[in-house]
């Protein structure tokens, strides 16, 4: 840590001034990714600030990405993220092996659902079908990265018995199919109670939020897919 005073007169704001030396903490391997941050007290006794200048900097830098909030244990340094490529069609499992992490995974449920009114129209199904839906929490290493909910036509009814932790996209292509084309939208969404709850935040949070309709090489209608993520261990390349 760089213990040195901030300067007061400087006409760079203080908040700014300590950001720049925790980047270049960071930066330098003083703090380490996954790296706990000292806490607030210690900071404003090492650079003489004010808690609300803390504050300041420790905001903008998560909002940055770069330091993360956990719950009831403190701030952090952000871990490299995981990055997909929307340019073409990668699984969560296929992303992770690419960026030298090990994907995993933990059913949350498994089932034939009713459609609802956009899995009909997406899907090409009359209004009344059936569809498959999968909830999966997914784990990067071990730690909640994703919440996903996948829905396929009720044809598909053969990944109700694939191992919770296995790859969709694997299973599909060992009966031919193969994930070739996809529309994707991107949007700040926010953590519903369930969502937080598997992802380690707070309902109401931010959180990207990607809706993809998914073809087949035949350009049919393959499935549909809802993700939860947290943008400080997941970003896309477009």
């Amino acid at each position: 840590m760089q213990d040195k005073p901030l300067e007061k007169k400087s006409q760079s704001p203080l908040y700014q001034q300590l950001m720049s030396r925790l980047k270049n903490d960071i930066k330098a391997g003083i703090y380490a990714p996954g790296a706990r941050i000292p806490s607030e007290q210690l900071l404003c006794d090492t650079y003489a600030v004010s808690r609300v200048t803390v504050r300041k900097a420790m905001q903008d830098l998560v909002q940055e990405g770069l330091l993360v909030r956990r719950q009831g244990k403190g701030t952090f340094v952000a871990q490299e993220r995981i990055q997909r490529d929307l340019q073409q069609i990668t699984s969560f499992s296929q992303a992770c092996r690419q960026n030298g992490h090990t994907a995993g995974a933990r059913l949350i449920s498994a089932e034939m659902v009713n459609a609802a009114a956009e899995d009909a129209e997406k899907l090409g199904l009359p209004a009344d079908s059936l569809v498959v839906e999968i909830i999966r929490q997914r784990l990067c290493d071990g730690e909640p990265v994703m919440l996903e909910v996948n829905r396929f036509p009720a044809k598909y009814a053969f990944l109700l018995d694939m191992p919770a932790d296995g790859s969709l996209y694997e299973e599909l292509m060992k009966q031919g199919l193969i994930p070739s084309s996809a529309v994707h939208d991107i949007s700040l969404g926010h953590a519903t109670p369930m969502a937080a709850r598997q992802l380690g935040c707070q309902p109401g949070d931010a959180l990207l939020l990607l809706d993809e309709t998914v073809l087949d090489q035949h350009g049919e209608p393959l499935h549909l897919s809802r993700q939860w993520i947290r943008g400080d261990k997941y970003t896309f390349r477009i």
